[in-house]
């Protein structure tokens, strides 16, 4: 009788735990009703945001116009997108997973839009302990764009699944 209890708390406990996962995870859509596209001050937009490991960055953007790369601090500083970290040049949204703290370096690999100002920098800490972004340093441009609202690569489901293999895992430690 006692097991029973036992098994019955721990999947309980599994459970509380699955439900705060998604609660935890912000996703972040970059720019606001403005999008990822020229003419807007990114390091206005990331400051007073605090992103933790586990938060997502939403860009939406029109994919004729613009891209999306994740490079090193170098290629920030110098606007390439050749050595990128990541990217999506055609979906127009696009959803990147913070896995990593430490800090983070987006630009438009369109020609002379990073050196127009588009790009972003923003700082994520590990889970549990929060900073604040640290600001890019941009010079918006004059130009505005449409930007598409549609589609993206979400990870909805990830935590979910993390959730359930908690699940299953103590259900069985337990069974």
């Amino acid at each position: 009788m006692a097991r029973a209890y036992t098994t019955i708390a721990a999947i309980a406990l599994c459970a509380f735990i699955c439900l705060l996962i998604p609660i935890s995870a912000k996703d972040y859509t970059v720019g606001d009703n403005s999008g990822w596209g020229q003419g807007f001050d990114y390091s206005q937009w990331t400051q007073g945001k605090t992103l933790v490991v586990g938060d997502s960055l939403v860009f939406n953007y029109d994919s004729s116009l613009h891209t999306l790369y994740e490079v090193s601090s170098a290629d920030y500083d110098g606007c390439s997108s050749k050595k990128y970290l990541n990217t999506d040049t055609s979906s127009g949204a696009t959803t990147i997973p913070l896995k990593t703290a430490g800090t983070h370096y987006f630009i438009c690999g369109t020609t002379s839009h990073c050196m127009s100002g588009m790009k972003m920098s923003v700082s994520v800490s590990a889970a549990g302990s929060p900073t604040t972004p640290s600001p890019s340093t941009t010079t918006p441009s004059t130009t505005s764009t449409t930007t598409s609202t549609t589609g993206s690569f979400a990870n909805s489901l990830q935590a979910p699944i993390i959730g359930g293999a908690i699940v299953a895992a103590a259900v069985a430690l337990f069974a």
